[in-house]
């Protein structure tokens, strides 16, 4: 997917909770959602932040952390 400036790049930067710095798609959230969605996990801004830590973003992890509440 080719990047695109978005719009909202700095109010999403603060909202931002994702731990790995070095990622390509920070604060671009159509692609970040785009981008784990086709590996069949879901962004780290979706889990709390002990879970997002561990970079474990399966549907698997997610169904687990809410299934229950």
């Amino acid at each position: 997917m080719a990047s695109r400036d978005c719009s909202n790049m700095a109010s999403n930067l603060k909202n931002c909770t994702c731990s790995y710095d070095y990622c390509s798609r920070k604060g671009k959230c159509c692609e970040c959602l785009s981008y784990h969605w086709s590996r069949k996990e879901l962004p780290g801004c979706l889990f709390p932040p002990e879970v997002e830590r561990t970079y474990d973003r399966s549907l698997k992890r997610f169904i687990q952390v809410y299934g229950n509440k």
